[in-house]
């Protein structure tokens, strides 16, 4: 009795240290674009599920920004302030994303291994008589591998070394058999008898 007890205690454990190891969360950070730039500042944060990240991903934290009224587009992606570098590829929005109108959503990338490689913002316009969610959105997106090449045919290569391209046959070279056949079947039939006798 001990055992099985022991054996479900382990189990539970294995679950559970699988559940907390597929939930992830990502810090995005932005940062205005202008001729003297200001270090980037936290957004929102974003927690995902790496086993099925397109359907459980939310907006933990999001502040809105405050951003001077110079500025026009701003540099959106994961930040790494320790090491004060960007820790995946940028984008650039406009700020006319967070107006009034408009709700942000927040677009991860995901690798295979369920790390972030990309973040970007995209100002969604919202109605209000249809959604009474104006918060900000998170997509995650996961990259999936491109379509490999057939490569069934063998490339067949003249002596010289080119590409023999087959030569295109004629309409009697195709169809002789054919022409054959119905030659042979109007040779062999039969007629039609005497005819007025």
């Amino acid at each position: 009795m001990k055992y099985s007890s022991l054996l479900s205690g382990l189990t539970a454990l294995a679950l559970a240290s699988v559940a907390y190891a597929a939930d992830r969360t990502a810090a995005i950070y932005i940062q205005p674009v202008s001729q003297s730039p200001s270090a980037p500042v936290p957004l929102a944060e974003i927690r995902y599920d790496t086993i099925s990240p397109a359907t459980e991903s939310e907006v933990i934290s999001y502040e809105a920004p405050e951003l001077p009224d110079e500025t026009k587009l701003v540099r959106i992606g994961v930040y790494n302030p320790s090491a004060k570098q960007w820790a995946s590829s940028t984008s650039v929005a406009s700020v006319e994303n967070f107006s009034k109108g408009y709700s942000p959503t927040l677009m991860l990338s995901l690798d295979r291994k369920g790390d972030v490689f990309s973040a970007a913002l995209r100002g969604v316009r919202i109605d209000a008589g249809q959604t009474r969610d104006f918060g900000p959105q998170a997509v995650v997106l996961v990259t999936e591998p491109g379509k490999q090449p057939e490569l069934n045919k063998p490339i067949v290569l003249s002596p010289e070394g080119k590409n023999v391209v087959p030569e295109e046959k004629s309409f009697l070279q195709k169809y002789w058999w054919l022409i054959g056949i119905v030659v042979l079947m109007t040779m062999t039939g039969g007629g039609g008898g005497e005819q007025g006798k």
